[in-house]
């Protein structure tokens, strides 16, 4: 049965105070003096355009708590997190944990509630290999970030449960789909007791097959604290019809070891 998380309350980010501010101010200023409409509507379409950018930057932080890095902590400790989102894929997931298993290396899975429904017994896998699963949402839709309020804690809640009851263990971390989202998406993250965590680079390997270029993306520059993105269903096939995650992972993890840095999951960044 999965657990219950405890009801928070909703702390808002500075943007979205101003802007409730903002709407309340053009409405007090259009009731004092109604010939200055137009300007309180530019106000707020301006103001809208700025969020509706924000909920477009997957690593933006002006709607509310967002990982785009580990902590300074786990940085300290030569620390990175690699994320593979999608999953599990029956074909390349399994390969995947080998490759992980022979470098030493743990990963955070973002995880499908339903592929998840599909394999439970290699999610099952994921997390007795030492690796975690988090909340990658329940359908993983294209309109994921068109939701409102009771869209996003349908998708998100019933994540939970499907994940908590595969593994026993209630995901902490959530990615959205392609990283996009809204101001309603906050509220419900909070509610649940999940954090939101994006990336520090990703290298678009759902449609570069070239596991050269996707490398380069990866290692450059690459330093403790990085959090760094790929995927094992959905990736790019290479000219040899290999999913790029199976090429890029043995060179990219001998990357890492020779910068003298460690993959942990995003929980153990917590510590």
């Amino acid at each position: 049965m999965a657990t219950q998380t405890p009801f928070k309350r909703w702390q808002p980010a500075p943007l979205l105070w101003a802007s409730l501010g903002l709407h309340a101010t053009a409405l007090i200023a259009v009731l004092a003096r109604p010939a200055v409409w137009p300007w309180a509507i530019g106000a707020l379409l301006a103001n809208h355009a700025v969020l509706s950018l924000a909920g477009l930057l997957p690593r933006c932080q002006w709607l509310g708590a967002n990982w785009t890095r580990l902590p300074a902590a786990a940085a300290a400790r030569g620390e990175i997190a690699l994320t593979i989102d999608d999953g599990p894929d029956p074909q390349v997931t399994p390969a995947v944990l080998d490759l992980l298993e022979r470098h030493g290396a743990k990963a955070t899975f973002f995880c499908i509630g339903t592929q998840a429904a599909r394999y439970p017994e290699l999610c099952r896998d994921i997390v007795r290999r030492g690796h975690a699963i988090e909340n990658h949402s329940q359908t993983h839709g294209y309109g994921f970030a068109l939701h409102g309020p009771r869209g996003f804690l349908r998708e998100l809640q019933t994540a939970q449960q499907t994940l908590t009851a595969i593994t026993g263990r209630p995901p902490v971390f959530f990615r959205a789909p392609a990283g996009l989202r809204n101001p309603c998406l906050d509220p419900v993250l909070q509610r649940l007791g999940l954090r939101l965590a994006s990336w520090s680079r990703r290298a678009y390997d759902t449609r570069n097959g070239n596991a050269q270029a996707v490398l380069r993306v990866l290692t450059r520059s690459l330093r403790a604290g990085d959090i760094l993105l790929l995927h094992d269903r959905h990736a790019a096939l290479t000219p040899q019809g290999t999913p790029v995650i199976l090429d890029v992972l043995p060179p990219l993890l001998q990357a890492v070891a020779a910068a003298h840095l460690r993959c942990v999951t995003l929980r153990a960044a917590l510590a």
